[in-house]
């Protein structure tokens, strides 16, 4: 469990950097961009509820439903397969 932990909030650490990474060069000409599907990877790895909040604090993809619709999304099905894990560990031990 403390491994998992660690992991949710290293992959919410960085999926927050990388989304104000890219807020950063979006406001600079000719700014090489991080691409979505790296966002996406970043918050299908755990760091999607972190990606999400920063995305709406900071005003970044909020018009871009893809990413309204589909983090959300990612968070429903991480928190799902959470409680699946966590059951099971639960019923095996």
């Amino acid at each position: 469990m403390e491994i998992f932990l660690i992991w949710v909030g290293a992959a919410n650490v960085v999926a927050i950097i990388m989304t104000l990474l890219d807020k950063s060069f979006a406001r600079k000409k000719g700014a090489r961009r991080i691409p979505e599907w790296k966002l996406f990877a970043a918050a299908l790895l755990g760091g999607a509820l972190g990606m999400y909040a920063t995305m709406r604090r900071i005003r970044h993809k909020t018009l871009h439903k893809r990413f309204m619709v589909g983090l959300p999304m990612i968070i429903v099905l991480q928190i799902f397969l959470a409680v699946v894990g966590v059951y099971c560990v639960q019923a095996a031990g």
